[in-house]
């Protein structure tokens, strides 16, 4: 038992590697307990419906630390087990070993779980969602022998691995229940974009389309059928509908909960000396004024560098801007920012979105809430600057090219913030 001078981090992804080796940069030299219930070492997601996928990159690629890297930096990396109980009076956690663990800090680490579908046929062999590393094996193999496959739902999980599958010569029906896959995210002048780019790749993409049942032979998926009784048949079936935060443990150890573990800018819970980063943390943003839960690759890799100074004592708070990227075919993109869906009024485009390549900007009452590079490169830190900036900016000179980004993200000297 590490005793209760431990900094105990439950969840051995991304968001936990990166918070064990942060307390080690800052010099904490204490005992660290990375728990993970996977038998993999941290690794980040983003490869597995990417590059990893595709098979245009290693799968060693994806492992956040050499094998060696946590013996030499004294992490005590548990694999194959799991936090089970928090006991916050005792200080102490469970795992699924049977073994318990007391803890001077517990950062909750503890990520997502895919949403599974609740209609007949979804237990069948064949239906594949996407989260860890053999669910990415799995995909790559299905890819090499099948012919046909139907995804399910026009998310970003959904159309990264539809442009895996098509890569590999499948045939790719995407069934999405909104007017257009990404809409909530992305809004409607966005969102037909990326339409047209999977409809121009030769998919089809049946928006509207309402599921009732995975259909099957033998115990093995072989199509789907939608609520206007068209029947698509298929060598397997993708789910991509979203993620839920795992909360659970957070749920009975009576922190608050709400989408996730709720916890403020310094990534605190209710419960004193336990933190949340990543997936699961639904957090204060001191810029956006508001809680929000980010699933990107960004956020479960900066959020938790801001948690484990805070367990240490340190004065911070997380404040960066959400971003996220995908690659997608030949069009690669980066976002920055944060809009809630609805509350924007105008998109304003800085190229011709017909050429492939260009920006887009979102836009309230003149000012920019967020950002996207296509195929545009080392823009980031200036659209990043613009977002941030929080002023009016006038519609016709972002749209402009010649106009520098850096030049209408500096403050007007009559701006208000």
């Amino acid at each position: 038992m590490a005793g209760n001078t431990a900094f105990v981090i439950a969840g051995a992804g991304l968001a936990g590697a990166k918070a064990a080796e942060t307390l080690r940069t800052e010099g904490f030299d204490g005992p660290v307990v990375l728990v993970g219930d996977e038998h993999d070492r941290p690794y980040e997601r983003p490869p597995l419906s990417k590059g990893y996928l595709l098979g245009t990159s290693p799968r060693e690629d994806a492992y956040v630390h050499p094998p060696e890297w946590y013996a030499e930096h004294d992490i005590d990396l548990r694999l194959g087990t799991a936090v089970t109980a928090i006991d916050p009076a005792a200080r102490a956690v469970s795992l699924g070993d049977g073994s318990r663990l007391g803890y001077a800090k517990l950062l909750l680490a503890t990520g997502a779980t895919p949403r599974r579908l609740p209609v007949p046929g979804a237990e069948l062999d064949g239906v594949y969602y996407l989260r860890r590393l053999a669910d990415s094996d799995r995909l790559k193999e299905t890819f090499r022998s099948a012919s046909r496959v139907v995804v399910i739902g026009g998310g970003w999980i959904g159309l990264e691995t539809t442009a895996a599958a098509r890569a590999a010569g499948v045939e790719v029906t995407v069934l999405e229940a909104a007017e257009l896959p990404l809409l909530r995210v992305l809004g409607r002048e966005v969102a037909q974009l990326f339409a047209d780019l999977h409809t121009a790749h030769g998919v089809d993409l049946r928006c509207g389309a309402r599921l009732t049942e995975i259909t099957g032979t033998g115990g093995r998926a072989d199509g789907v059928l939608l609520a206007d009784g068209t029947r698509i048949a298929a060598d397997a079936v993708i789910v991509g509908v979203g993620v839920s935060p795992n909360s659970q443990l957070a749920a009975a150890a009576g922190l608050d909960v709400g989408d996730g573990v709720r916890v403020d800018a310094q990534l605190r819970s209710s419960a004193p000396d336990i933190h949340a980063a990543g997936d699961v943390a639904c957090a204060f943003h001191p810029r956006l004024g508001i809680h929000v839960r980010v699933e990107h690759w960004a956020n479960a890799l900066h959020q938790p560098q801001t948690a484990a100074r805070a367990m240490l004592g340190r004065d911070v708070a997380y404040d960066r801007l959400p971003y996220f990227f995908t690659d997608q075919y030949d069009l690669g993109m980066e976002y920055t920012g944060y809009v809630i869906p609805g509350a924007y009024d105008r998109v304003v485009f800085r190229g011709d979105p017909g050429s492939g390549a260009y920006l887009a900007f979102w836009l309230a009452d003149g000012r920019v809430l967020a950002g996207m590079n296509v195929n545009v490169w080392d823009v980031t830190d200036q659209i990043r600057a613009l977002v941030a900036g929080r002023h009016p900016v006038d519609a016709a000179r972002l749209a402009d090219p010649a106009v520098p980004l850096a030049e209408l993200a500096a403050r007007p000297p009559d701006a208000t913030a």
